[in-house]
């Protein structure tokens, strides 16, 4: 569900009572882990984290207006919260230390798409993983990966 929210703050304030909290303590976790250069703020309707444009002037390549290049975004959805990775999607490497990580991290099985993973539990998503799993790539690396991929 996107949301009409204009700053992080607006979007978590207006979420229910019982996803404020994990959406809160994922925020946090993520804004005290993001390697340096990353920006936060609202991007397709969710919190984002991204490649700002003075750090990356061509942008995200979809769309038809200038859109800065997504790195991580979180969403409340009707059944669970989603982290959106876009580096786990685009690094095989770091696809497989998340999958090798999480049941060390969590009792659940690991709901995952592409770069989307789905906590149901919302009061028991595993933070210290995400933590580290947001040092794992440099925005510099981020935008070498992007454009090799997109570049092909």
């Amino acid at each position: 569900m996107t949301s009409k929210a204009t700053t992080p703050q607006e979007y978590i304030d207006q979420l229910s009572e019982d996803r404020k909290k994990p959406v809160e303590d994922l925020h946090n976790v993520i804004l005290k882990n993001l390697p340096n250069g990353f920006e936060e703020g609202m991007l397709y309707g969710m919190l984002g984290y991204f490649v700002p444009k003075s750090q990356y002037e061509p942008g995200y390549h979809v769309g038809k207006e200038w859109t800065p290049l997504p790195f991580i975004n979180i969403a409340s959805q009707k059944n669970f919260i989603a982290l959106y990775h876009s580096g786990i999607y685009a690094s095989p490497e770091l696809m497989e230390w998340f999958k090798a990580e999480y049941p060390k991290h969590s009792k659940y099985k690991l709901d995952m798409g592409k770069s989307c993973i789905r906590f149901k539990k919302v009061d028991d998503i595993p933070l210290e993983l995400i933590a580290e799993l947001c040092t794992k790539m440099s925005m510099k690396e981020w935008i070498a990966i992007y454009e090799a991929l997109i570049k092909k």
